[in-house]
């Protein structure tokens, strides 16, 4: 059975092929009654509106990109569930590109995606270099980078930014009030990577109370729950009088409570953890994690914003790089902290 098309469904309907249009795209003046009238139609002809079409009648492509490093970190899906939320009103779809931390896979995406398949994109976190998108945003395509960690320090690009140094602050300063000297920081990135500002609030926090900083033990590690546990282990096995752990991502902190398990030491009474975003496998985890929680939802709709304002604006605001600057992070205490022993 041929496909039905949107001619088909205007003439069933009654009604011409743009209030057809106008009512799928939630565009224009329609009356509930013919909104209806079209409805019925889309559904009684098995109606699927067909994307490449309409991106080469419209001039636009109906979707909008998101490029992450890995999708298998939950927090990207988190994220990618709060930008689709913000599309869908719009009648619009993403389209998720997971680099896997490779620039020349970036590339590809951004040569094959942006600008046909996609009338914008979103980047988080993707190890791509500058100058790519700055070439994508040339072709026509804009480019918003998500969840900047730097908001004092803007990266020429439009952007939605995170005090991420905040958060780091908050994490110490709750185990520095809890009574604990002996703290152990895992950084989730390299020692100039993308969580450097989380740690370098860690060290701000430390030495404004008055604790050397540089005496903590101190690893890079992969930002997963395994590079984690390796670091945690490692440090305690060194460090056996350690009385917390700061990690600048949930998913090394809860390595680092697996880690504190199998070596014998009970989490929060002989180990305090804590982490930094507030996944929901953070909630979920046994004993519940305690992390400084970002405005994951807030900084997707405003990059989505963001996006939209410069695809409407043909991509000329771009030059400005606007960056726009999310609510503060903040403390959520759970059952992984507790006062230092004695």
């Amino acid at each position: 059975m041929p496909t039905p098309t949107l001619a088909e469904v205007a003439r069933h309907a009654g009604v011409t092929p743009a209030t057809v249009s106008n009512v799928l795209r939630g565009r224009g003046r329609v009356g509930a009654v013919t909104r209806e009238r079209v409805l019925d139609a889309i559904a009684a002809l098995g109606y699927r509106p067909h994307l490449p079409a309409r991106a080469l009648a419209e001039g636009r492509a109906p979707t909008i990109a998101l490029m992450v490093t890995s999708i298998a970190n939950p927090f990207y899906p988190e994220f990618a569930l709060a930008v689709e939320n913000a599309l869908r009103p719009a009648g619009q779809f993403l389209i998720i590109c997971n680099t896997a931390g490779d620039p020349d896979t970036g590339r590809a995406y951004l040569d094959q995606i942006a600008g046909t398949l996609s009338e914008g994109v979103l980047v988080m976190n993707a190890n791509l270099d500058f100058d790519d998108l700055r070439a994508t945003e040339l072709r026509g395509a804009p480019v918003v980078l998500c969840m900047w960690e730097r908001p004092l320090d803007p990266p020429g690009l439009p952007c939605v930014a995170v005090d991420f140094r905040l958060a780091g602050e908050l994490a110490a300063q709750h185990l520095i009030g809890l009574g604990h000297r002996r703290i152990g920081a895992i950084v989730g990135s390299k020692a100039h990577g993308i969580h450097a500002a989380r740690h370098e609030g860690f060290v701000a926090a430390m030495q404004a109370a008055g604790l050397d900083a540089g005496a903590a033990p101190l690893i890079y590690a992969p930002d997963t729950t395994q590079g984690g546990y390796a670091a945690a282990r490692e440090m305690l096995t060194r460090r056996p009088d350690l009385t917390a752990i700061f990690a600048t991502n949930d998913l090394p902190a809860l390595g680092a409570m697996q880690a504190a398990a199998d070596l014998g030491l009970e989490v929060p009474r002989r180990l305090s953890v804590v982490g930094i975003t507030d996944i929901q496998l953070a909630r979920e985890s046994r004993p519940a994690l305690t992390s400084v929680a970002v405005p994951t939802v807030e900084a997707a709709e405003l990059a989505v914003a963001l996006l939209r304002e410069l695809i409407e604006d043909g991509g000329r605001a771009a030059g400005e790089a606007k960056m726009c600057v999310t609510s503060a992070p903040h403390l959520v205490v759970r059952a992984s902290t507790s006062r230092a022993p004695d």
